[in-house]
């Protein structure tokens, strides 16, 4: 029973108007109201009334709802981004004039088409990092996509880091060392070369850990191009195209299997032109990667020459020779089958390499490599031959003295 109630029956009871307002906390012309309000209109006129206005400025129309609506299963069916940012976005591009995204927001919670999600670190906690110009800088990956008869692809994705423009995207079966080299140099040839590439430590990226460098990371010695590797076991610095990985297999799965590379190929370059060229892009202010990589002008190579440095220690093989691993391909550098079990060291600077004996301290060759070919031929003559008396040594600034 409602206090309005409890005092209209107090008044009934006898009790004066005054004495019942005393009792009960409230004003005598309240307690005349309510008496008034429960003689026009019974007790169902004593029960409070809704404060909900009759009208709302604010409201929006129901054509503009079942727009809404009609775009978000339309999209998610697709498999393409359907929050109310890019449903704002496109019901402007289609000439209307679209609520607030926290109006669609509602409107789609109302309708049951949001599925409530994990609470989540807000955006505010992360560190956002974008480089200034496009070609500034290229981030790459890939990821597994399984054929419709379970054969594993793997799919390899280059992605400007300005603008989020989808380079390249291609499938193989497997992703190779050449394949990154050959996706990289064909990306180049389309939209020219990066200032600097961001991948993780996959071997067909680099090979530094194993102490040698391979295809890719002297394709980018030869152009000058900063190389960047992730932190082990930390996805996030390549985030953008770890992100990106979600968006393609959402579209993917959406759709049927492919059955062959071909297929999957054709998939893949319809998801590229839709990404780059009609998907509004939230980070990009609703604009889409094409119109910010075209907006600015392309940053270059800063052409660092500083390039790949290694020591190598070593000892000549019977056949006088020693190898050296470089870009994946072995080469063999011949010194003459007189210094065949001599301990050497190599001094290596990206094809430059000097090979020092390091007991004595004399450079027995210096060359550069010729990456084309397997063995090195001897070029000019080598120091003199092992046991040979010295008249004088070594010529100024051909001495080593070698580490104790």
């Amino acid at each position: 029973m409602s206090k309005q109630r409890v005092i209209v029956e107090a008044v009934l009871s006898g009790k004066s108007q005054r004495e019942v307002a005393r009792l009960y906390g409230v004003s005598q012309p309240r307690v005349s109201q309510l008496v008034a309000a429960w003689r026009a209109g019974g007790w169902h006129a004593l029960e409070p009334k809704s404060t909900r206005p009759h009208t709302s400025p604010t409201s929006i129309s129901p054509q503009m709802v079942a727009a809404i609506c009609d775009l978000r299963r339309r999209l998610t069916a697709d498999g393409l981004d359907a929050g109310p940012n890019t449903i704002a976005a496109l019901l402007t591009a289609q000439g209307l004039t679209p609520p607030a995204a926290s109006t669609i927001w509602k409107t789609l919670t109302t309708a049951g088409l949001i599925t409530p999600q994990p609470r989540k670190r807000p955006k505010s906690a992360s560190i956002r990092f974008q480089a200034d110009l496009p070609n500034e800088c290229w981030q790459s990956d890939f990821t597994h996509w399984p054929l419709a008869d379970g054969t594993d692809t793997e799919i390899l994705i280059w992605l400007d880091d300005h603008a989020r423009y989808l380079l390249s995207m291609t499938t193989h079966t497997p992703v190779t060392g050449r394949v990154v080299v050959n996706t990289f140099r064909a990306a180049c040839a389309l939209h020219g070369t990066p200032q600097s590439t961001l991948t993780d430590n996959g071997f067909v990226f680099t090979t530094r850990h194993r102490g040698g460098v391979n295809a890719f990371e002297v394709e980018l010695l030869n152009l000058g191009i900063t190389q960047k590797n992730g932190s082990p076991n930390h996805p996030q610095t390549q985030g953008k195209v770890e992100r990106l990985n979600q968006t393609l297999k959402k579209w993917l799965r959406a759709r049927p299997h492919a059955t062959t590379l071909t297929e999957l190929q054709a998939q893949l370059d319809e998801f590229t032109d839709h990404y780059n060229n009609a998907r509004p892009h939230q980070s990009l202010n609703d604009r889409t990667p094409a119109a910010v990589y075209a907006a600015r002008a392309k940053a270059t190579p800063e052409h660092n020459r500083n390039g790949h440095f290694r020591i190598r220690d070593d000892t000549v093989y019977a056949n006088g020779q020693v190898t050296l691993r470089r870009s994946g391909r072995m080469h063999h550098i011949g010194l003459g089958a007189e210094h065949a079990g001599t301990k050497v060291r190599m001094l290596i600077h990206n094809l430059h390499v000097i090979i020092i004996d390091r007991e004595t301290g004399e450079i027995l060759r210096e060359l550069h490599i010729d990456p084309d070919k397997d063995s090195q031929p001897r070029g000019l003559k080598p120091g003199p031959k092992k046991g040979t008396p010295r008249k004088g040594g070594m010529a100024k600034g051909y001495r080593y003295t070698p580490q104790k």
